[in-house]
């Protein structure tokens, strides 16, 4: 409240992404429903990072923390589709993961559910990936 009566703002958090493995996030504020959103987007659009996936689901469980936010996140079969609600499902739709079991877990702001399950999906490494790290040769496929 102010002398002359309710002054109102709004806020947007918006997820963008290309549906190929890259995903981001934008927090917007404005006295503007339209002019927040837009400025959430701008964000968003900038920020896009490059997830590692696994054809259309994750290659391997994991749990991540944002602040109070906790996420837990589990490769599915194909046919499941995406169970996971909230902000979770939102980046998992964004990024282009088709199958995955997810579960929000303590917080329900969503800033923090989004940037857990962001920081989720950064921290996947393929098998390659292990491999090459552990300095190991690559297994012939037959």
């Amino acid at each position: 409240m102010v002398k002359g009566g309710r002054r109102f703002s709004f806020s947007a958090l918006i997820v963008s992404g290309d549906h190929a493995g890259r995903v981001g996030y934008g927090f917007g504020k404005a006295n503007e429903v339209a002019e927040c959103i837009r400025k959430a987007s701008d964000i968003a659009k900038r920020s896009l990072q490059t997830m590692q996936l696994a054809e259309n689901t994750i290659p391997h469980e994991i749990y991540a923390e944002y602040g109070g936010g906790k996420v837990l996140l589990k490769p599915a079969s194909p046919g499941t589709g995406i169970i996971a609600g909230g902000g979770v499902r939102a980046v998992c739709e964004a990024v282009g993961i088709k199958d995955v079991l997810g579960k929000s877990l303590g917080s329900n702001n969503h800033a923090n559910v989004i940037k857990a399950t962001l920081k989720a999906l950064s921290e996947l490494r393929t098998r390659d990936q292990v491999m090459t790290i552990r300095g190991k040769k690559k297994e012939k496929s037959i």
